[in-house]
């Protein structure tokens, strides 16, 4: 019996460290969330939640969307200018499209990121970390 508490403390010990070699560093993402569509005095208003977990600040954020409409067709494209992403900060922004109607969007497609700049961040971080969702009924995503 004394062999097995032997075996039981050797595999206690090295189950406790392995957390310290197992664990992986999170992977760091733009986590940006189509949050509602709306209609606007203006046409259609797009609020977005966006979160920063690349690890560094972001100065300067903007992507370019393609819009479809309801047959699937691209309706247009713009680019939607997030300024500055403070880490590991929520940010909820709104953008009026003008002349668009909400009921004729089907799809936001994030096309590139045509800014993506912060101390130490390469500029093609924020398109390889994004993550997207929606809390809308309009599909949205790269």
């Amino acid at each position: 019996m004394t062999s097995l508490t032997g075996l039981l403390r050797l595999l206690t010990l090295s189950l406790a460290a392995a957390p310290a070699w197992a664990q992986s560093s999170p992977v760091p993402q733009l986590n940006l969330e189509l949050n509602a569509a709306q209609p606007s005095d203006k046409g259609c208003r797009l609020t977005f939640v966006v979160n920063n977990a690349l690890g560094a600040d972001l100065s300067k954020t903007a992507f370019e969307i393609a819009l479809f409409n309801e047959a699937g067709v691209v309706d247009r494209l713009t680019v939607l200018d997030f300024k500055d992403l403070p880490v590991s900060k929520t940010k909820v922004t709104r953008f009026d499209l003008a002349g668009t109607d909400c009921a004729n969007v089907s799809r936001v497609l994030i096309n590139s990121a045509t800014e993506c700049a912060g101390a130490s961040v390469e500029p093609a971080a924020c398109m390889r970390g994004l993550k997207t969702s929606t809390r809308t009924t309009i599909a949205f995503g790269v």
